[in-house]
């Protein structure tokens, strides 16, 4: 989690700080569905590396946003998972969602769905 030193001063900001980068918000879109395996959530995400998708679940995970679970079982299962705090940001996601998809029916000539 931030600290309060590293805590902007505006909200936004913080929000941003958190989940604002473009793997990190396709992440969360996915973990809204269900559940999800690292390799599957990779094969998932054209063009992240494994470094880049272990290093932003960590972060995540480390900023109370993701859990990560470890089954045990032979091979171990790791599943990752919104937290408390994650299943907050449905609502937000979702309105980016809604934008995203009025902006592309605007963008295309449609009159956006409400």
């Amino acid at each position: 989690m931030l600290t309060k030193e590293e805590m902007p001063a505006c909200p936004v900001a913080t929000t941003v700080a958190l989940v604002g980068s473009k793997w990190k918000l396709l992440i969360l879109r996915n973990l809204l569905a269900r559940p999800w395996r690292f390799n599957e959530m990779k094969k998932s995400l054209d063009g992240i590396s494994q470094k880049v998708l272990s290093d932003r679940l960590r972060s995540l995970e480390e900023d109370g946003i993701v859990t990560r679970t470890v089954y045990p079982e032979v091979p171990p299962r790791v599943e990752y998972s919104l937290s408390e705090l994650g299943e907050s940001m449905r609502p937000i996601i979702s309105a980016m969602e809604q934008w995203g998809r009025d902006y592309q029916e605007l963008v295309q000539g449609k009159v956006p769905s409400r």
